[in-house]
């Protein structure tokens, strides 16, 4: 088998951010695939629910991905628990903030970050020994498609997913000649409840929304169910690509960036409206506001 593959299917992994999204089906494409799951995440509830829902051998862990040293006694709760070469690591936890610039809470957004760029980093610095010493194994880190391109009233978010980008492309270039990888994940827009559990203070576009007619807005827009974003991750990974683009509309913003880096916000409006009227048709009341 070629060096730059990894085979998933029955290898032991780890996940962050597993209590729901694309962590929660993440953890359960894989145990179906025979591969015992580490799975973390601050919410105790949600990682149970998910720890009931796995077919196979489990370990689960309560974890605020913030805490260092919480990271590293974890990676040593692994470590003891594995029967096998940990295959993969997911840095996927995270939360997001709208606010615009001039408006945002710096509270918000140092609250975001620590969890979107440092938990990565933490999460990164905690298992890569591990996977360093037994020379095999790819650490999957989740950026966005937000990672990408800038957009409005999400300066925090893609402060953070860009720096997410940025760090794992140069841990790959640093682990270049061995047999451990590391990999960026730019997920589009994904059916999940990061918008519903979003920090707002106040609708950024000011048009008086409430936060739950800002999510049903965002979720009108999303285009890729968790399910289908893990098995496009887990491929990606097995067939060794450095770069995983999640939905059909993370490509598209993949193009656009490159072919027209400064005006792509012009296409990606006009997009996100059409497709918002076509939510708003299929659901009316949902977002009186806007009206």
């Amino acid at each position: 088998m070629p060096r730059n593959t990894r085979p998933l299917s029955g290898h032991p992994a780890m996940i962050t951010g597993a209590a729901s999204g694309i962590g929660r089906a993440l953890a359960q494409h894989l145990s179906r695939r025979g591969s015992p799951v580490a799975i973390a995440d601050i919410d105790a509830a949600g990682l149970k629910e998910t720890a009931a829902s796995l077919s196979g051998p489990v370990l689960t862990r309560v974890l605020d991905v913030r805490d260092a040293a919480d990271q590293r006694a974890f990676a040593d709760e692994v470590r003891d628990w594995l029967t096998a070469p940990l295959a993969a690591v997911f840095n996927n936890a995270g939360v997001a903030v709208s606010a615009s610039v001039l408006d945002a809470d710096a509270e918000d957004d140092e609250w975001l970050r620590r969890i979107n760029f440092d938990g990565v980093v933490n999460g990164t610095r905690a298992f890569l020994p591990l996977l360093v010493e037994q020379d095999s194994g790819v650490i999957v880190n989740t950026s966005s498609v937000f990672g990408l391109v800038g957009m409005p009233n999400q300066s925090a978010y893609c402060a953070a997913k860009f720096a997410v980008r940025g760090f794992t492309d140069a841990l790959r270039q640093e682990l270049r000649g061995t047999g451990v990888s590391a990999v960026n994940v730019h997920p589009g827009g994904i059916t999940t409840n990061i918008a519903r559990n979003a920090r707002v203070r106040r609708d950024p576009e000011g048009l008086g929304r409430s936060k739950e007619q800002m999510a049903a807005d965002f979720e009108a827009v999303t285009l890729t169910s968790p399910e289908k974003a893990a098995d496009i991750i887990t491929r990606g990974v097995e067939r060794g690509k450095a770069r995983i683009l999640v939905g059909p509309d993370a490509y598209l913003f993949d193009a656009l960036a490159r072919l027209t880096p400064t005006h792509y916000y012009a296409v990606i409006s006009l997009l996100e409206r059409r497709l918002r009227a076509r939510g708003r048709a299929a659901n009316p009341g949902v977002s009186e506001a806007r009206a």
